[in-house]
C-alpha cells in the first residue's frame, strides 16, 4: 500500500508581510477626489480676492493720507504767511501810527517858524496876534481830524469823569457845583480822556445861622 501525502494543517504556512512582498510596496497611492480638488481651488480663489480687496483698501488709505498731508502743508504755509504779514503790519502800525498826525502838524510848525522869522523890534502887535490865532486854529483843526475834543467846561456842571477840581470857591452868581473857571483845558481822544480839565468849582453858599 503506497504511502499517503500528509495534509498540512491550517496556519502551518507563514504569513507574507509587505516587507517580504515587493509587490505590496508598488501599490498606487490614494489620489484626491475631484470634489477635494474643486474645494482647494475655491480656497485659492477666495484668498486671492481677499488679498486684492485689502490691497485696494490700502492704496485708497495711502492716497487719502497723502491728500491730507498736502492739505496740511498748504494750510501750515498759509498760516505762516499770515503770521509774518500780521507781524509786519503791527510793526508798521507802531512806526507810522502818528504819520498822518504829524503831517497835519507840519503847517502849524511852518506858521510858527514864519512868524518868528518875520518878528522884529517894530513888529505890529495886532498882526502878530492875528498870526498866532491863525496858527492856533490850524492846530485845533489838525487835532480835531484825529478825534481830539477840547474840554472847556466853563459854566457846565462839574463832571468828575472829565474835570479835576482844583478848589471850591464861593460864587453867588453861579449855581453850586458848577465850573466857574477853567485853569487848564482838558482833552479827549476818541472818547478816551487824555487830560482832565483843571477847574474851579462853585461852592454852595453857607446857610444863615438860625
Amino acid at each position: 500500500m503506497p504511502p499517503t501525502r500528509p495534509t498540512p494543517k491550517s496556519g502551518a504556512y507563514p504569513k507574507v508581510s509587505g516587507a517580504d512582498n515587493p509587490a505590496a510596496e508598488l501599490a498606487p497611492a490614494t489620489l484626491p477626489s475631484a470634489e477635494e480638488e474643486v474645494h482647494a481651488e475655491a480656497e485659492v480663489v477666495v484668498d486671492r480676492e481677499e488679498y486684492e480687496s485689502l490691497q485696494r483698501d490700502l492704496d485708497q488709505a495711502l492716497a487719502k493720507a497723502d491728500e491730507h498731508w498736502k492739505l496740511y502743508l498748504g494750510a501750515h504755509a498759509e498760516m505762516e504767511n499770515l503770521r509774518k504779514r500780521t507781524e509786519r503790519d503791527v510793526q508798521n502800525a507802531h512806526k507810522f501810527a502818528l504819520e498822518r498826525f504829524f503831517g497835519e502838524l507840519l503847517p502849524v510848525r511852518d506858521s510858527l517858524e514864519m512868524g518868528l522869522a518875520a518878528a522884529n523890534d517894530t513888529v505890529d502887535i495886532a498882526k502878530l496876534r492875528e498870526g498866532v490865532e491863525l496858527t492856533l486854529k490850524q492846530l485845533a483843526a489838525a487835532m480835531e481830524k484825529f478825534g481830539v475834543r477840547e474840554l472847556n467846561p466853563t459854566g457846565a456842571k462839574f463832571n468828575p469823569a472829565e474835570h479835576e477840581a482844583m478848589a471850591m470857591v464861593p460864587a453867588h452868581q453861579a449855581e453850586p457845583n458848577t465850573v466857574v473857571q477853567v485853569i487848564q483845558k482838558g482833552y479827549v481822544l476818541n472818547e478816551r480822556l487824555i487830560r482832565p480839565a483843571k477847574v474851579l468849582v462853585a461852592q454852595a453858599a453857607p446857610k444863615p445861622a438860625g
